[in-house]
């Protein structure tokens, strides 16, 4: 009695644990249920937002929307297949009476059932009224606290319409205060609702059947009802609940949800372990008592004995079948399975007491092990275990021969190890693979060319370290977004990979950054033949994003790994350096890198630069320089404008362009002082810049991204002008496509800034960012500069022709001045002034000069 009472007991407890687990796992799945029932509705709201700033973008693009395109663009996107509880799409009027404000509803979808809205004045509805007021005042979407719609003006139903509304306002930018929101705003369009079916068609159908949902508005004294899964049930006094509050265009919906049934089901009577636990307290008591008697055992010992034995091996059966790992026994000289528990049955199939324990293992030298006569089995290892047609997963197995019964036996233990393998390679594929590329990362990278360096002697074949960098990566961030650099790096990664062989290292070293390491190269010839396979397989490339199109070019680096005592860093130092100077060199290239290579010595890298531009303006190493700007048609005695031009004077006397010094520049931030450097000495020697002194009509000045961001800039500026006493009109600021799309906001501001002082402001380069002409519309400008690769192809190249007249008609359409660049030849200015262009400029008409004052 003692024993069954301590079983009972036991059992007790292990199925209070289990309801216990039961209750936790049920509490689990309303969770699960009521998050997803509240991000549904959360996601009906923001998709009812997404088609209601789709109508507002067509009153963005047009300032001259009709009811007939405001009804073409309700018939196209077909709301109502999408929201059935949609009651109308409508747009209310700002209208200004004698007695104040009015918003009158002039165009309503559909309108059969709606014939009550149009021409409704929305003040007829305080609360949706209040609605619009806070959309316009706040420029976001709004919804309204609920009311009674007018279509259903004779139904007694509770109020349970809602308005979603957002504003419109005038032409021009963004407003940026409540005052002039209110100034500006033309009208108001909104998405009516009956609230009570918006929220029913969010939600899943399990959620009505298993719990009870109420939402009320709470935003103001006194909650609302909006919605009830089961009007009139008795909310349960304790049990689960689940509460949350949704904020959402101004409103705030207070979400409960409780179950429909009070408790937690019971569990299974085939999962309890309470008819388990039952039995083998029954059985310990009648062993127990076997055990405390002796009259049977005296009565008929061999019947115990044989009785024993059976019960001996059930119970060896019956917890070998309750272990989680594999277990099983085969015979040691046919290797013939004899007995496997529920979990090798389980994992291996139900049919495996018909297979050989060696045909397990993928293995051969193991299979070959196990059928040994003399076989001890093995130690614990990890092997591959066949499941059949091929299928295999990694078990940790253990194999003993035992004697069992007076037969040799070999015992199998395994545990199914196949997650944490595959987590542990896994892991170890993270910590050397870029998670974009899925290339070798930086990190692994120098751990193979440490290892080929250590092979490296004069008897091996030399090998060939390759460092690519991307031109002109950053534009295609700036202009299509980081998404979209993104997806380029990815698929350049597979081009690169086809031209390489399997024993070859590609990875992805940072940024736009490539590696690639080739062993056992012919010679530097071959090295070089390889890296121009790279080079024409990525320069042939076109990427297309977003119906834009980008032709990508790299720069390459190489260097030759034929002696070991040398450091990796060092050869990565001399790979960036080779790449560096095939930057210099002209983008697009490949150079390698050379101790006896005097240019590669001398300069070595951005940084050296950056050195010595921060000296530059001390040592006076920058010079200015001009090229002028001639007027359509070309005519004798003509008064060109000028451009002022940016050289920098070596060591040797030698001007150096640009293009050779600005991206270290740009790189380390010197730009901000380089630019005012160049607009402050323009200033202050304005009239001895060309040879026609004073008489000299408009110099044009170039600025830099980091420049334009200056918040200073534009305030220095106006005091130059006012201290040199330079006619602001006179000087014209260009700002570079990409640049001025990078920033728009902050662009405009500060070109504002500029215009008000009463100075020209150009978009120089326009088109080779392809930008779309919308840009334009809202940029503060006066000249358009069309970028020179269009202007040099144009007779050739029928495209260039019809991007050039293109820009040269929106720019007049717009009021502004067109100047084309890179002339070459006549023919070109000829057909430049038959497209309209009003001036020109080229090496063709004028090449750049020192400006006047430097002669001195």
């Amino acid at each position: 009695m003692l024993a069954l009472l301590v079983g009972l007991a036991v059992t007790l407890v292990v199925h209070d644990q289990q309801e216990q687990r039961h209750k936790a796992e049920r509490t689990f799945v309303r969770n699960e249920l009521a998050n997803k029932s509240y991000a549904a509705l959360q996601a009906k709201l923001h998709s009812a937002e997404a088609l209601l700033r789709a109508v507002q973008t067509l009153f963005l693009a047009s300032d001259e929307v009709t009811a007939a395109e405001f009804g073409s663009f309700y018939l196209n996107m077909r709301p109502r297949e999408q929201f059935p509880s949609l009651l109308a799409l409508a747009y209310a009027q700002r209208e200004v009476w004698p007695d104040g404000e009015h918003y009158i509803t002039r165009w309503v979808d559909p309108l059969p059932g709606n014939e009550a809205v149009a021409g409704l004045d929305v003040g007829a509805q305080p609360r949706n009224l209040a609605g619009l007021l806070a959309s316009r005042d706040s420029d976001r979407v709004t919804l309204s606290a609920p009311f009674h719609p007018v279509q259903q003006a004779m139904s007694s139903a509770p109020d349970d319409g809602i308005t979603m509304r957002l504003p419109i306002f005038s032409s021009g930018r963004p407003p940026q205060t409540v005052n002039e929101r209110r100034e500006r705003m033309r009208g108001s369009i909104a998405m009516s609702f009956r609230v009570s079916h918006l929220i029913g068609d969010a939600l899943p159908d399990r959620l009505t059947r298993e719990l009870h949902l109420k939402i009320t508005d709470a935003t103001d004294p006194g909650a609302q009802l909006l919605f009830d899964s089961q009007p009139g049930l008795a909310a349960p006094a304790s049990g689960y609940r689940f509460e949350r509050r949704l904020v959402y265009g101004g409103r705030a919906w207070d979400i409960v949800m409780q179950p429909l049934d009070s408790g937690a089901a019971p569990i299974e009577w085939s999962r309890s372990a309470l008819p388990a636990g039952l039995l083998v307290s029954v059985l310990l008591a009648m062993l127990v008592f076997s055990v405390v008697s002796t009259r049977q055992r005296a009565l008929d010992l061999g019947w115990q004995m044989s009785r024993r034995y059976r019960e001996s091996e059930e119970r060896f059966r019956a917890l070998n079948d309750l272990l989680p790992v594999l277990v099983l026994l085969a015979e040691v000289e046919s290797g013939r399975i004899t007995y496997a528990n529920q979990a090798a049955r389980d994992r291996l199939g139900g049919r495996v007491d018909e297979r050989d324990m060696p045909d397990l293992f993928e293995d051969r030298n193991l299979r070959t092990r196990l059928r040994g006569p003399d076989t001890r089995g093995c130690g614990r290892l990890e092997a591959q275990l066949r499941l059949g047609e091929g299928a295999s997963f990694w078990a940790s197995v253990a194999i003993s021969r035992i004697v069992l019964s007076g037969h040799d036996k070999l015992l199998m233990v395994a545990n199914d190890i196949s997650e944490q393998r595959q987590l542990t390679e896994l892991l170890s594929h993270q910590a050397s693979h870029d998670a974009l590329t899925e290339l070798y990362n930086r990190r692994e990278f120098e751990r193979r060319l440490q290892a080929a360096l250590a092979l490296t002697d004069s008897a091996t074949p030399p090998a060939v370290l390759l460092y690519l960098d991307l031109d002109q990566f950053k534009l295609i961030n700036d202009t299509s977004g980081h998404l979209a650099g993104d997806q380029l790096l990815a698929q350049l990664a597979i081009v690169m990979r086809k031209q390489l062989g399997g024993t070859d290292v590609l990875a992805r070293l940072g940024g736009d950054e490539f590696g690639v390491l080739v062993a056992d190269v012919a010679d530097r010839a071959d090295a070089e033949q390889i890296a121009e396979r790279m080079r024409r397989c990525i320069d042939g490339y076109v990427f297309i994003w977003e119906q834009r199109s980008y032709t990508i070019s790299a720069s390459i680096g190489g260097v030759m790994i034929d002696r070991p005592d040398i450091l990796v860093k060092d050869l990565l130092t001399h790979a960036d350096t080779a790449c560096y100077m095939a930057k210099e060199m002209g983008r697009n290239r490949v150079h390698f890198y050379s101790e006896r290579d005097d240019e590669t010595v001398r300069r070595h890298g951005e940084m050296e630069w950056a050195n010595r531009l921060r000296w530059a303006v001390d040592e006076h190493r920058l010079v200015l320089m001009y090229q002028e700007i001639w007027p359509l048609p070309l005519v004798a005695g003509g008064e060109p404008d000028i451009e002022v031009l940016l050289r920098f004077r070596d060591e040797s006397g030698q001007l150096v362009v640009p293009g050779v010094f600005m991206p270290a520049a740009e790189r380390y931030g010197l730009m901000p002082v380089v630019d005012r450097w160049v607009v402050q000495t323009t200033l202050a020697h304005f009239d001895r810049l060309h040879p026609a002194g004073a008489g000299l009509h408009m110099v044009a000045i170039n600025l830099s991204g980091a420049s334009v961001e200056d918040e200073a800039l534009a305030g220095l500026i106006v005091g130059w002008l006012q201290q040199y006493k330079v006619e602001p009109s006179r000087v014209c600021f260009e700002i570079t496509e990409t640049v001025a799309v990078r920033n728009l906001s902050h662009v405009v501001r500060f070109m504002e800034q500029l215009r008000t002082a009463g100075c020209r402001i150009a978009l120089d380069d326009f088109g080779a960012g392809m930008s779309s002409f919308t840009y334009l519309k809202n940029l503060p400008l006066d000249i358009i500069k069309i970028d020179g690769s269009f202007v040099r192809d144009m007779l050739t190249d029928p495209v260039s022709h019809l991007m050039v007249k293109a820009v040269t008609d929106i720019g007049h359409r717009l009021g502004l001045e067109v100047v084309a660049e890179w002339v070459t030849d006549m023919e070109t200015v000829q057909a430049l002034m038959l497209l309209g262009v009003n001036r020109v400029q080229g090496f063709s008409l004028h090449h750049p000069e020192l400006a006047a004052f430097q002669r001195d």
